[in-house]
C-alpha cells in the first residue's frame, strides 16, 4: 500500500460538502465512544464497529436523517477508526508500553478533522472524483496515480487548505543506490554524511519566533467569540503552516537524496524523548525534527530494497576516534572540531561521527577499528573528512 497526498481547490459549495462530512465523521465517532462506554460498564464488553454501524443505520433513518445527507463511507470510516483506537488502547494495557491513552472525544474546537472515503474514487490529471460531492480541482497536476486501484480517499484541511490523501493498492518501488554511508543527525546541520556531505537545517521555528510571537500577542488582544480573533487565529494557524512546511521540505530532500545514493545506511538510536527534557536545547532539537528525518530515511531506503543499521544506543560516535578507535571521553557538546590526543588526528565533530557509524554499518567494532586504521592512506582520509592528514597520520603512525 501507498499514499498520496496533494492539495486540491475546492469551490464554496464543495466546501461546505467538506465541512458536513468532516462533522458527520466526527459526530460519529463520538456517538460510537459514548455507546461503547455506556455498554462497557452495563456488560463489560464493547460493540465493534458492525455492530456500531448497524445500530447507526436504524438510528440514521429515526432520529439522524440529516446522516442521509453525506456519503455513508464518513460514519462507517470513522466507526472503524474508533475500533482501531480501542484496540490499541486495549494493546497498550496488555504489555504495558507506553501511556495507555483511552480514546477522547473530538471537539470542533480543536479543528475540522478529517474524514475518509471510498467505493467509486476516480482520478485524472487535474481532478478528482470523490462520492456525494463530485470533481474537485487538483493543484498538483500528475501527481495522484490514474492507473493504480484505490482503495479509500481521505480529506484533510490544514490553515484553511484543504488536503486529499488517495491510498492506492501498490507496492512503491525506487532504485537501489551503490554506497555506503554513515549520517550523523543533528540540530547544527540537518545531517552530514561520512563523505562529508552537509544538510544544512533550515531552523524553520527559530527563525519564525518573532513573527510567531507578534501573531500569538494579536490572538490575546482579541475578544474571545469576535470575528477579528478568528481572523487572528486563521493568519497565525498559516505561519504555523509555512514553519512546518519549511521543515518537512528540507527533511524530504535530504532523505531522499541519501537513499538515492546509498544501499546501506547507519544512524543512531536516539533517546529524543530523554534529549527534550533538557530545556536549553529542546527548542533547537524539536526544530531539527531528528525523528522525522530517521523515519523517512528508513521508510524510502525500505522502498529501494536497502538496509538501515542503527547503533547501540551507547555507541560513542561523536566521542570515538575513527581512525585509531580510542574514546575522547572529555568531548564537550561545544567542541565542533574532534582533534584525537593519541594519534592527532582532526576532523569535523559531525564527519568524524559519520565515519564510525559508517563503519558500525559494515560490521565493524571498536578493536576492529583500530585494526583496520592502518590501512587507511592520506588519500583516503582526505577523502573522508575533507582535510589534508597531519603529519602523524602522514607517517603512518595513526594507529
Amino acid at each position: 500500500m501507498r499514499s498520496y497526498k496533494t492539495e486540491i481547490d475546492p469551490n464554496n459549495v464543495q466546501r461546505t460538502a467538506f465541512l458536513n462530512h468532516a462533522g458527520a465523521a466526527r459526530w460519529a465517532y463520538n456517538w460510537g465512544l459514548s455507546r461503547n462506554v455506556d455498554e462497557y460498564e452495563s456488560t463489560g464488553k464493547r460493540l465493534s464497529s458492525i455492530d456500531l454501524h448497524r445500530e447507526l443505520v436504524q438510528l440514521k433513518k429515526a432520529e439522524v436523517p440529516w446522516l442521509c445527507e453525506v456519503s455513508k463511507w464518513a460514519p462507517q470510516e470513522a466507526l472503524r477508526n474508533l475500533d482501531h483506537a480501542f484496540s490499541e488502547f486495549f494493546r497498550r494495557c496488555k504489555t504495558g508500553k507506553g501511556k495507555p491513552g483511552f480514546p477522547k472525544y473530538k471537539s470542533r474546537k480543536n479543528g475540522i478533522g478529517t474524514f475518509t472515503l471510498g467505493q467509486i474514487i476516480r482520478i485524472t490529471d487535474r481532478t478528482i472524483q470523490l462520492p456525494r460531492i463530485g470533481k474537485v480541482r487538483l493543484k498538483e497536476r500528475g501527481y495522484l496515480p490514474t492507473d493504480e486501484r484505490i482503495i479509500n480517499a481521505t480529506v484533510s484541511e490544514c490553515a484553511g487548505r484543504w488536503f486529499v490523501s488517495v491510498l492506492v493498492d501498490a507496492e512503491p518501488r525506487r532504485e537501489m543506490g551503490t554506497e555506503i554511508l554513515g549520517v550523523d543527525v543533528g540540530a547544527k546541520s540537518m545531517a552530514v554524511l561520512s563523505d562529508g556531505t552537509t544538510f544544512e537545517n533550515p531552523r524553520a521555528l527559530i527563525k519564525a519566533t518573532k513573527r510567531l510571537r507578534m501573531l500569538h500577542k494579536a490572538v490575546s488582544r482579541k475578544s474571545k467569540g469576535s470575528a477579528n480573533r478568528k481572523k487572528a487565529v486563521v493568519r497565525l494557524a498559516r505561519h504555523h503552516y509555512r514553519v512546518a512546511c519549511v521543515r518537512s521540505d528540507a527533511i524530504h530532500k535530504s532523505t531522499d537524496a541519501i537513499a538515492k545514493r546509498a544501499a546501506v545506511v547507519g544512524i543512531e538510536d536516539l533517546n529524543v524523548a530523554g534529549m527534550l527534557k533538557n530545556h536549553k536545547i529542546a527548542r533547537a532539537l524539536s526544530d531539527a525534527s531528528m525523528s522525522e528525518f530517521h523515519r523517512q530515511l528508513e521508510y524510502k531506503m525500505a522502498w529501494a530494497g536497502g538496509e538501515v543499521v542503527k547503533a547501540d544506543r551507547w555507541f560513542p560516535s561523536s566521542k570515538m576516534c575513527s581512525w585509531c578507535g580510542e574514546i575522547k571521553g572529555d568531548l564537550k557538546l561545544s567542541d565542533r572540531e574532534f582533534v584525537c590526543i593519541w594519534c592527532g588526528f582532526e576532523a569535523d565533530r559531525d564527519v568524524n561521527a559519520a565515519i564510525n557509524l559508517r563503519d558500525m554499518a559494515v560490521g565493524s567494532t571498536v578493536s576492529a577499528c583500530r585494526l583496520g586504521s592502518a590501512g587507511r592512506d592520506p588519500i583516503s582520509v582526505k577523502l573522508l573528512t575533507g582535510q589534508e592528514p597531519n603529519a602523524t597520520e602522514a607517517n603512518g603512525l595513526g594507529g
